[in-house]
């Protein structure tokens, strides 16, 4: 049986919290709102280790949806990895938009609203847990 890792990704979430953060107050907007889909992606990511059913890939509405399979999912938190999913391309790549580089699309407001969704998701995964 291969050992249960809810607590490494668990701790891997709240590594990618704490970059963002880093990232907030030095400005790099985008960066941040990327590591806060990361630290929510790593979260959820934890919680299906937890509830026995590892699930591959980035789309935080998809990685909800097995877990609502198992438990109820808070619309707060639904809520949180709609608009967080939003950050996984956009935030990193100049082709996702017509033109201008991602450094120039995210502001400090996005990424506090990131931040913020991040704890959400995070927290959710923290109680549900108990890590």
């Amino acid at each position: 049986m291969v050992p249960q890792r809810t607590a490494d990704w668990m701790e891997q979430a709240r590594e990618d919290l704490s970059a963002a953060k880093d990232m907030l107050s030095t400005g790099h907007y985008a960066w941040c709102c990327f590591l806060c889909h990361q630290a929510a992606e790593k979260a959820l990511k934890a919680l299906l280790e937890h509830l026995r059913s590892p699930t591959p890939g980035h789309n935080l509405l998809r990685l909800l949806s097995v877990i609502s399979s198992f438990i109820d999912v808070p619309g707060n938190v639904r809520r949180a990895c709609t608009v967080l999913n939003r950050y996984y391309i956009p935030t990193r790549y100049p082709n996702a938009f017509p033109s201008g580089a991602p450094v120039h699309m995210f502001d400090r407001s996005d990424a506090e609203e990131a931040i913020r969704y991040a704890e959400e998701v995070i927290g959710f995964a923290e109680r549900t847990t108990s890590i």
